[in-house]
């Protein structure tokens, strides 16, 4: 299974998601173990699924 690492800023926010909604301004991520996390004023910019990378930035 593909598990990413969330990074805004190039800091580390969140590891070990398998599952990512956007809704409208605000990114909703949930890891492994159903632990879920808003990111409010967000959007996703990068998707590597061969680096499991996720990358976020601010609106």
């Amino acid at each position: 299974m593909c598990e990413f690492t969330v990074f805004i800023d190039g800091e580390i926010v969140f590891r070990d998601v398998i599952y990512v909604k956007t809704d409208g301004n605000k990114v909703v991520l949930k890891d492994v173990l159903g632990v879920s996390k808003e990111f409010e004023g967000c959007k996703i910019v990068e998707i590597d699924v061969s680096s499991e990378r996720l990358v976020l930035s601010s609106i």
